[in-house]
């Protein structure tokens, strides 16, 4: 049995199915990031002052990362129109510049997590705050008392087997490359302290009160930043995927139904479209500085609402 209109237009709505398909689904994209984009500001703009991050994100890699959408947009562009032209050999191409590209944003947002995954807020008893980079932890046996260096943090006790023994390692110390700092908002606001200087510091397991790295569940900035990029990231991921298999195996379509094979592209590209577009919205909300201007002017439109005497309604 055919399937009707995957090549002519629908008499109906104008398009083939597929692209009616995936603008139905993008509809359910946008209210998606929608909500998602309207709970960030309802946190940013709730925050208590001094404490939403500034400069906690290299605006220079959310930048490049910004260019390597754009022109992967580009790309995928030219790989549509190579195919409506029919040279394949410019869409191979343009499509394997699609994937590359693709797969560099994901690396570069890779290194970003991972740089917040190493990094630790260490609370001390003192009432002061260490933080940085993780470097090392001294862990001792329990039970025959020798210490085990560790360069990444296995939490204050875990379980080592060996040879058929359970071992109890305790954690004695660990050393960061970072900074203490006594107020805690000297490490929301990066912005204002110029030539931050940086070494090791190393401190003592009786001296932690709480130790933490800056994943999701650090504070509500982490959790709706790994939210919000994270989901991105996995559009992103599927979207090369599919335009990975369209330029492998699925090109296959080519030599038996070139037009169909040119819709499918054009649906990906489609897609691929608007993960850049969220991007484009994604990047300032991702690097707060960048934001700090349009929230601020949201708090002051809402402190002059609330300061509007509205008149009295007229008596009886």
């Amino acid at each position: 049995m055919e399937i009707p209109y995957t090549l002519k237009n629908r008499p109906d709505t104008g398009l083939y199915n597929a692209k009616l398909g995936i603008w139905l689904f993008l509809a359910s994209e946008v209210m998606l990031f929608g909500g998602l984009f309207s709970a960030y500001i309802l946190l940013r703009v709730t925050a208590p002052a001094g404490y939403w991050p500034h400069g906690w994100l290299d605006v220079r890699l959310g930048t490049l990362n910004t260019l390597l959408l754009a022109m992967s947009a580009i790309t995928t562009l030219l790989a549509w129109a190579a195919c409506k032209v029919r040279d394949f050999g410019k869409f191979q191409f343009f499509h394997a510049c699609t994937i590359l590209l693709a797969l560099t944003f994901l690396g570069i947002k890779s290194y970003e997590y991972h740089d917040k995954w190493i990094h630790y807020e260490v609370h001390l008893k003192n009432g002061t705050f260490a933080d940085g980079h993780f470097e090392s932890g001294i862990y001792v046996n329990k039970a025959t008392q020798t210490e085990v260096e560790k360069s990444s943090f296995q939490g204050l006790t875990y379980n080592a087997v060996e040879n058929g023994v359970t071992n109890v390692m305790d954690l004695k110390s660990v050393t960061l490359h970072g900074r203490i700092v006594t107020d805690e908002s000297d490490l929301y606001d990066l912005r204002a302290q110029k030539n931050i200087q940086l070494a090791p510091v190393t401190i003592e397991r009786a001296d932690i009160e709480r130790m933490e790295n800056y994943g999701p569940p650090h504070n509500t900035f982490t959790a709706i930043y790994f939210t919000l990029t994270g989901l991105h990231a996995l559009h992103i991921l599927g979207g090369t995927l599919v335009i990975a298999y369209l330029w492998g195996p699925g090109r296959k379509m080519w030599k038996t139904d070139p037009k169909r094979f040119t819709n499918r592209i054009e649906v990906s590209g489609l897609f691929w479209h608007f993960v850049d577009l969220v991007w484009i919205f994604l990047f300032p909300v991702d690097r707060p500085a960048l934001f700090s201007i349009s929230t601020q002017r949201i708090r002051q439109a809402g402190v002059r609402a609330r300061r509007c005497k509205f008149p009295e309604p007229p008596a009886g």
